[in-house]
Parts: structure tokens; sequence; C-alpha cells
């Protein structure tokens, strides 16, 4: 039921209308539905305008978005830069250089039946209004991210800002309509209510980033309009780490990709799988890692972040008592800071291995080896990334061949995320559909079928 929502966590000038704060969900949809009929949204100019306008927000406001991003999760300005700002302009400058490519028609072979004068191709159609319902965790990018690609294919879109993050929330609301065209573009802050009356309207596709209870909510209500859905959502995503391996690289790598904004990352490594030398091995190395990455007291450090709220402080420290401790548990409920932390001796069943982590606690949990690894793997819900730690070439062909998850990644978390040209999404529980550079394109498009057989004989 609808009512039981619980979320997750250049310049127009003259053309531009001015933002409708007060509006309706029901009225945004509408009103952006008329602008789209008039084929205005098509052309490649207009779609690149908008994608220029988009990246001049963001270069001309980034100050403004880093310290909202500050405000509500700790980031530091390099990291909100990093991972919010320069990431999305770096798929808006990907998607301007290759558009015009990825727009055109492809030629399809027609049978010898038809005749040599028939011919077939299909072409990118915009398929309208589609909504863009982001997260708090990453509240610039992975609102945005969406909304290049909409835009790029010719759509009008409503975009959700998450209402846990409240500053970029406002920030979002505020310099979308500025930049973009409000005729096409239209914010919708709030929460449960406001997403409530959102998934009531029909769109065109809906693209909802978050946790799979409300990926259900949301797949629900777009059934009632037979509406397409992205769902990039989450789980537990393993690391396998091999025998043999340098534990240090494996543990600078893979601290840095854990503790990246205070482990609320949908792709961070969940938990290690190794054997058990190579646990004991890995925990002073990780223990150093954190201590290279954050200092002596990762409290006082500016690149360390915090967590989104009391209750998700609340849900983490429960879970520290699920293994031993290597490095960090201490923690700050006033602050919303809990500190990098590796736990040791992690059994399967404990209340840490029972729900995806979001947070900066990485158990490590013993297994004989490979075939043992797999297994605890494959026994689980598909994940949204697997990584593995290996210079065996038989390892990672069994990885890649016996298990099945969103991304796979080979000695570095989370990097797969930063080549525009691959595909991002999930399988199974970890979410469906795909985005990012041309992937975005087909998402939020139709891909017609032409056929032309000239009447003369």
């Amino acid at each position: 039921m609808l009512h039981q929502l619980k979320l997750p966590n250049g310049k127009e000038t003259e053309d531009t209308m001015r933002p409708h704060e007060s509006e309706q969900p029901a009225d945004a949809v509408a009103r952006l539905r008329a602008f789209f009929r008039t084929g205005a949204t098509k052309p490649l100019a207009w779609r690149t305008g908008r994608l220029r306008a988009l990246r001049a927000m963001l270069t001309e406001r980034g100050e403004d978005f880093a310290e909202a991003l500050h405000a509500d999760l700790g980031k530091s300005r390099a990291e909100a830069y990093r991972t919010e700002i320069d990431f999305t302009v770096r798929e808006i400058d990907h998607t301007l250089e290759h558009l015009q490519e990825w727009l055109r028609p492809e030629p399809a072979a027609v049978p010898d039946r038809l005749g040599a004068d028939a011919s077939a191709w299909t072409v990118l159609d915009p398929l309208g209004v589609v909504l863009v319902i982001a997260p708090w965790n990453y509240p610039a990018q992975l609102l945005l991210a969406p909304v290049v690609g909409a835009l790029a294919a010719g759509n009008c879109v409503v975009a959700k800002p998450s209402e846990l993050a409240p500053a970029t929330s406002a920030a979002l609301a505020r310099y979308l309509p500025e930049y973009l065209d409000a005729r096409a573009v239209a914010v919708v802050e709030g929460g449960v209510a406001e997403t409530t009356a959102l998934l009531e309207q029909r769109f065109d596709h809906i693209f909802y980033t978050g946790n799979g209870a409300v990926g259900r909510i949301v797949m629900t209500a777009a059934a009632r309009h037979l509406t397409p859905v992205t769902l990039e959502l989450g789980g537990k995503s393993p690391v396998f780490v091999d025998r043999g391996t340098d534990v240090r690289t494996v543990a600078a790598r893979l601290a840095a990709g854990k503790f990246l904004n205070a482990g609320q990352t949908c792709v961070a490594p969940d938990y290690v799988l190794t054997d058990p030398e190579t646990a004991r091995a890995l925990e002073p190395a990780l223990a150093e890692a954190v201590g290279a990455l954050y200092g002596a007291d990762p409290a006082a450090s500016g690149e360390y972040g915090r967590i989104v709220n009391t209750r998700h402080f609340d849900r983490l420290t429960a879970l520290l008592a699920s293994g031993r401790v290597v490095v960090g548990g201490g923690h700050d409920r006033a602050a919303k800071y809990i500190a990098p932390t590796v736990l040791a001796g992690v059994r399967p069943d404990s209340p840490v291995m029972r729900e995806e982590i979001f947070g900066p606690i990485l158990p490590i949990v013993e297994v004989p080896g490979l075939d043992e690894a797999i297994d605890f793997v494959n026994e689980r819900d598909k994940p949204l990334a697997l990584y593995a730690f290996t210079e065996a070439d038989t390892t990672r062909r069994r990885l890649a061949e016996e298990t099945s998850s969103g991304g796979l990644g080979f000695g570095l978390p989370l990097a797969h995320l930063t080549v525009p040209e691959l595909p991002f999404g999930g399988v199974g529980e970890s979410g469906m559909g795909r985005y990012h550079g041309r992937y975005s394109i087909e998402t939020f498009s139709h891909r017609k079928a032409v056929l032309d057989k000239p009447l003369a004989a």
C-alpha cells in the first residue's frame, strides 16, 4: 500500500519560466506533459543546451553544493567534489561528446523476401515525463546523474531529492529551476506524503535509487500505470581476498572504498571473505590503512564523514558487538560519529551479516577457500557488486563465471562506477535496469523499429 511508504535512506533566459514552488504533483506532471507534447525537447540543440546548463550549475554553484553536502553528511569539500559534483560533470561531458552519435538511427538487415528496395532501422524516441527519486547518501550525484540521461534522451523530468539530506535538497530545488528550463524540469521536495502523491501519477518511466523495501512500493505503484521502472538498490557486496595477496595493498584499497562517505555507499565493500591465515594478516594491515587515511583520531579528520541521522546511528552501533574489534569501535551519538571499524571472527549468522550494513563497519568472515567463498555468495541475494583481490587467472575466471552480481571488480572497489562506458545496475534483489553514459539514453528512450518499402514498383 502506498500509505506505507517509508523512504530510505548554460542558463536559460527569456524562455525559462519561474519555478512553481507551491505546485501539486498532479499539476506538475500535467504541465510537463503538455510541454513535452509540443516537441520542444526533441531537437539535439535543446538536449545539449540543457546539459550545458546543468554543467554550469555545478561549476558555478559547486561551493554551495559542497557546503550542503557537508551539512547533511559531514562530507569534506574534496569528497563532495570528487564523488558528487565533478562525478556528475564528467557524466555530462561524456554525454555531450557522444550524444549525437548515440542518437543516430541504427540500420537493420532486411530479409530478401521483402525486396532489395526495402530498408529498416531503429530510432530512439524520448519516453515523455519521467520521475527520478534520489536517496540521501549521494544526494546530488544520484539525483543529477539520472537526470543527465533523462534530459539527453529528450524527456521532461520530475526530480525528487531526498528529504533526509535537507540542505542538498534545498540547493537542488533552488538551482535546478534557475539553470534549467522550468517548463521541462520540476523539483518536488518533501517526504512520505509528497512521494506518495508523486507515485499516484502516471509517468513514462520511474527511476528509483534506494532500498529494496521501498523499491517494491515503487514497482507496485508503477504497475498500476504499466510504467517501466529502473530500480537501483543495494545489498551486501562481498569481497574475496585470495591467499598470497599483498595484504598491505589490499587493505589500503579496501579501506578507501569501504570508509568513503562513512561507509554509506551502495557499492561499498560490505564484508570480507578470506581464509584464516589471510584474515590474521589483514587485521593489522587494515588498522594501518585506517590510520593512513584518517589519522590516529578519525573524529578529528576533516576527510571523514558522519552518519546521516540518529536512527541509522543507532542501527549501526547495535551491530558493533557482532565480532572482535580490530580497529575503531568508538562512537558519539551527538556527533553522529562512528569510527572506521573492522570486526574479526564474525559468524555468518551474526547480526552484522543479516542486512546491508551501509555504514563504517567491515566484518571479516573466514572461509576455507575459493569454493566455500563462491558457495557463500551464491547462497545469498545477488549483490550489487562483487570484489576480489587475486592474481590467479583461474580464480578470476571462476568468480566471473560462477557468481552473479550487478558489477564485478578485481583489485579496486567502487572503480567500475567511474568508467563512463560501463553500465551500472543491479540484478535480482540488488535492482533492475542500468544507466551511465549510453546506457542512460537507452533507459530513458524507446527504441522504435522502422521499416520502409517504397510504393513504386
